[in-house]
């Protein structure tokens, strides 16, 4: 045999499932999420005959995207569309600009779209979308002509009722805007609902970009309850201060609660005595990111990054990126309470560290579905062109993580299982029942 073939061999041994389209030495972040799954198989029962659905997408789209810069050189960047499961509705799931995106990353952060709906039990499948670029090197002239080309490729894919971007790292409302132009452009029709996270003069949603964080704040107080833990003097650690740590964070100060540390791409802070969500948020608008700010009222010190996953806290709040705790640090982290407000923050290995510790993990697909859920609401009032006060779409959100989180806290205490393994079992029964019951075509 060739050192080819047992390497080949080797390969098989290793990742049965492994799609041939991805690295057999490293299968990135699809590989930690068929670990989940494999991980929740044995609690389907009968469901286990469809797992295999889970363990592949439905179909994944790589597209060229080039563009005409502002000095006229044509440069091209590739793109990705990956709609993971369709069983229970469209695809729903964002879109990223980033210089390190991936097909593995996309095809795991579809995947998790599918679990997530289906934990809170919207009727949607999951989706997700990717170009590989820094978005800070280009002009806004630039940015709007790769986002409108990017949407035509994909185009096909596209459609409220078949797949529904929304925004994600590095994308925002006026990304959403240029999407549902194009595509609307191309239809010959406006189709307000193709996407959701637009701006509220185009059918956007009130409270939308909140949402994400909101939910985390929502499920983190459920968890408190059941974990007995007060909210008053509550350290809380952020990592990652964008639009879902902030956010998480000043909930959770308002609510009487210290954030003592937050780390970004920019720095690491700490303060005893609890940081200023509200300033440090507006700095951060101001400055990009942490780094820079001064509390007049309190001492803030700046610690390495490092340090920040070993500082005293009762809280953690990962909302940065995926496979952020991992082996190297879970170790370190004393928070009782872990609330993923990222996508895939925690690898395996890590949970079980973590379970291991005595430390409550929250994970990512109940802890931050709010923003997904109030993409659903957006969805069904352009629809129905009838829109809701930011008081009810706050009621109704948090109504829908209050019960997503019981349901799933049920099933772990049942099954004597982590939450993360509850809450894929909740899932992917559901999306199994879709499967089952509407059988295979032809």
């Amino acid at each position: 045999m060739s050192a080819q073939s047992a390497s080949e061999n080797q390969f098989i041994k290793r990742h049965p499932d492994a799609p041939s389209y991805l690295s057999g030495n490293d299968l990135g972040p699809w590989g930690i999420y068929l670990e989940q799954i494999d991980r929740v198989a044995p609690h389907l029962g009968k469901l286990g005959f469809w797992i295999e659905t889970l363990k592949r997408p439905k179909r994944a789209l790589i597209v060229d995207v080039p563009i005409q810069l502002d000095d006229g050189r044509v440069t091209h960047f590739e793109g990705y569309r990956v709609q993971h499961n369709t069983s229970r509705g469209p695809g729903k799931g964002g879109v990223r600009f980033h210089q390190d995106v991936t097909l593995s990353e996309v095809m795991a952060l579809s995947a998790w779209m599918s679990i997530k709906n289906a934990a809170v039990n919207v009727p949607y499948g999951g989706a997700k979308g990717g170009i590989r670029v820094d978005p800070k090197k280009l002009s806004r002239a630039e940015l709007q002509r790769m986002t409108r080309r990017y949407t035509s490729e994909i185009g096909i894919l596209l459609g409220p009722d078949k797949d529904i971007p929304a925004p994600d790292v590095n994308t925002d409302a006026q990304i959403m805007a240029w999407m549902m132009d194009t595509y609307s452009m191309n239809q010959g029709a406006t189709v307000s609902g193709v996407v959701t996270g637009k701006p509220i003069s185009l059918g956007g949603s009130l409270g939308r970009r909140e949402a994400t964080g909101r939910g985390v704040f929502v499920v983190g107080i459920e968890a408190m309850k059941h974990l007995n833990m007060p909210m008053h003097g509550a350290r809380v650690a952020v990592q990652g201060f964008g639009n879902v740590g902030s956010v998480a964070g000043q909930l959770f100060m308002h609510a009487g609660a210290k954030v003592v540390a937050v780390q970004d791409h920019t720095a690491s802070l700490y303060c005893e005595a609890g940081l200023d969500a509200d300033a440090l948020a507006a700095h951060v608008a101001v400055n990009g990111g942490i780094r820079g700010y001064i509390d007049a009222k309190a001492e803030v010190q700046s610690i390495s990054n490092d340090s920040f996953w070993s500082v005293p806290a009762d809280i953690l709040i990962p909302a940065a990126l995926e496979n952020q705790i991992t082996v190297h640090n879970a170790d370190k982290i004393k928070a009782r309470l872990v609330l993923e407000g990222a996508n895939g923050p925690t690898t395996p290995a890590a949970d079980d560290i973590l379970k291991d510790k005595g430390t409550t993990v929250v994970p990512d697909v109940i802890a931050n579905a709010g923003g997904v859920t109030v993409s659903y609401f957006e969805w069904v009032q352009d629809f129905s062109m009838f829109f809701w006060t930011e008081d009810e779409i706050n009621e109704r959100l948090a109504r829908i993580m209050r019960e997503a989180f019981a349901a799933v806290w049920q099933v772990a205490q049942d099954k004597n299982v982590s939450l993360r393994t509850a809450a894929f079992i909740v899932a992917c029964t559901r999306i199994l029942t879709a499967r089952e019951v509407r059988g295979l075509y032809p």
